[in-house]
């Protein structure tokens, strides 16, 4: 009977990234679906340019607070309180980590609001060339800043969930995001002037929605207590204490995309938004697998180290470097060959003409070619922050923000908004290859067995992918004299035919879905996704 339960405890980390990944697909679908109604209603002007930049903000200190530091501190810490210390104690923690985040980012929202012409200017200093288009973005930036608030929480809510294996509801709640997004642009906006005003309203709306939707699902395990002021708390103390340097150290990706749009922002009309298209796309995967396999393996990896689990920890690490690879590869490759096709077909209706296509599809291809980079960062820094270790990711962060600094002033001059694409990409890789240089040189992380043949496999295979998409692919012109009916068409054909050839290419190499399961020796508290 144990090895039996232990067998299906084997497979709880590919089930629970099956889940997250279902879910964050069907977040990543809607968002395209999003992107699509705004892009035929706003376009790539001077007013989608002061909506992204308006929504960029809070969303890049909601990947701070939300996604990034405060989860990679808060969920080492709760998985030790579950694992060691009573309930009462664990809700102690939430009610007083609640209630200090709380009153932080509401203070915080509150000076950004009144100072809302400063921010834009920080985040967007080229606008004030543009005095309307910087008046649209500080006005529609008092609207989304409280956001931050509110998904911050929501972020809190989901990592208490994520921690206790429930990973599909925080896994579905961006789903609400974009619906309400698209309910604006489409219904509110008529209402509104200028329209694009509709979509600032819907960001505010969306993160209420967002967290009412969560909160419920705190009852069933116990943690929907009331918030406490609580800076003096044992736990808090240290979550702070981890939170500040990774507040750094685990969004440098989302730092260095910034920096692109601050630059960007003394381009040419419509530079920001390629950016933001080309961007968006990139994120589908990196969204669906790369921070899918780290939401399911930072809880693992943080009970494996407090259980002092060595050879589980680096077995984890090493499955969640395979399944990048297994992805991340031919997936930038893909978006690198089918750059053209997707830009077409989702976004060049209405405002969005066929320069947009062009410029948007040179950011996209720099984009793409950081892809595995990226994903990389996301599965390795969990390997620093379940030890509690924030020191390293912070000063490998330094250097590589450094070096996207450089770069992007080298390449803005002769590839403008392409060259602050290609810089990030160049940047994410040099973060990954320290990243996982430390972790190998710390000993917690020794790959496992197979990698030489598990590469050669995965090679033939992309180069494989490649070929079919070369073979099938047609040119802008085509593309362009395309209604929409042919245009998904046929890139429903060439996206079947690429993931066909992919897939059965690993499977006549001997590739099979056991192979797939994590080594992982699985430990007490892995349970099902919930």
């Amino acid at each position: 009977m144990k090895e039996v339960q232990a067998v299906k405890k084997q497979g709880g980390l590919l089930r629970s990234t099956g889940i997250v990944s279902v879910f964050t697909l069907l977040s990543r679908v809607l968002g395209l679906v999003r992107d699509v109604v705004v892009a035929h209603f706003f376009g790539a002007g001077g007013g989608a340019d002061a909506f992204f930049v308006a929504f960029k903000i809070p969303n890049f200190f909601r990947r701070l607070f939300a996604e990034g530091a405060f989860s990679q501190a808060f969920v080492p810490v709760l998985s030790e309180y579950r694992t060691k210390r009573e309930l009462l104690e664990v809700r102690l923690l939430v009610s007083h980590t609640a209630g200090s985040l709380g009153g932080v980012l509401m203070l915080v929202t509150l000076v950004c609001v009144i100072f809302a012409p400063q921010v834009t200017y920080l985040f967007a200093p080229g606008f004030r060339e543009a005095a309307e288009k910087f008046d649209l973005a500080s006005d529609m930036l008092r609207l989304t800043f409280p956001y931050l608030l509110l998904i911050s929480l929501t972020g809190f809510v989901g990592s208490i969930l994520n921690s206790y294996g429930r990973f599909g509801v925080p896994a579905f709640t961006p789903v609400l995001l974009n619906v309400v997004l698209i309910l604006s642009a489409i219904f509110l906006s008529p209402f509104i002037d200028p329209p694009v005003v509709a979509l600032a309203w819907g960001v505010l709306m969306a993160g209420v929605v967002q967290l009412v939707f969560q909160l419920p699902y705190l009852r069933p395990i116990g943690l929907l207590v009331r918030p406490r002021w609580g800076w003096q708390d044992e736990g808090v103390k240290r979550i702070l204490k981890l939170m500040v340097p990774a507040l750094f150290g685990v969004s440098v990706g989302q730092i260095n995309l910034l920096l692109g749009s601050v630059l960007a922002s003394f381009l040419a009309d419509g530079s920001v938004s390629w950016l933001y298209y080309a961007d968006r796309l990139m994120e589908m995967p990196l969204g669906v697998f790369g921070i899918a396999i780290a939401t399911v393996i930072l809880p693992s990896l943080s009970r494996k180290h407090a259980s002092q689990s060595t050879e589980a920890f680096s077995a984890t690490l090493d499955w969640a470097v395979r399944m990048i690879m297994l992805i991340g590869v031919p997936a930038g490759l893909a978006l690198v060959i089918l750059a053209v096709p997707l830009l077409v077909t989702l976004f060049q209706y209405g405002e969005f003409s066929p320069n947009d296509v062009e410029q948007s599809a040179m950011a996209l291809q720099a984009y793409s070619l950081g892809l595995l980079g990226f994903m990389l960062i996301k599965v390795l820094a969990p390997g620093y922050f379940a030890r509690q270790d924030t020191s390293t990711p912070v000063k490998i962060g330094v250097w590589s923000m450094v070096a996207n600094m450089v770069l992007s002033l080298a390449l803005i001059v002769p590839l403008t908004h392409t060259g602050l694409a290609l810089a990030t990409s160049a940047a994410a890789f040099l973060n990954a290859g320290m990243l996982y240089h430390g972790l190998r040189k710390a000993g917690v992380y020794v790959p496992g067995k197979g990698w030489l043949m598990f590469f050669t496999r995965l090679c033939l295979a992309s180069l494989a992918m490649s070929a079919v998409l070369v073979w099938l692919g047609r040119d802008l012109a085509e593309w362009l004299a395309w209604g929409w009916r042919e245009r998904v068409l046929w890139l429903t054909l060439l996206v079947s035919a690429g993931i066909a050839t992919y897939f059965m290419v690993l499977f006549a190499c001997g590739v099979r879905v056991r192979h797939l399961r994590s080594r992982a020796a699985p430990d007490a508290h892995d349970g099902g996704p919930g």
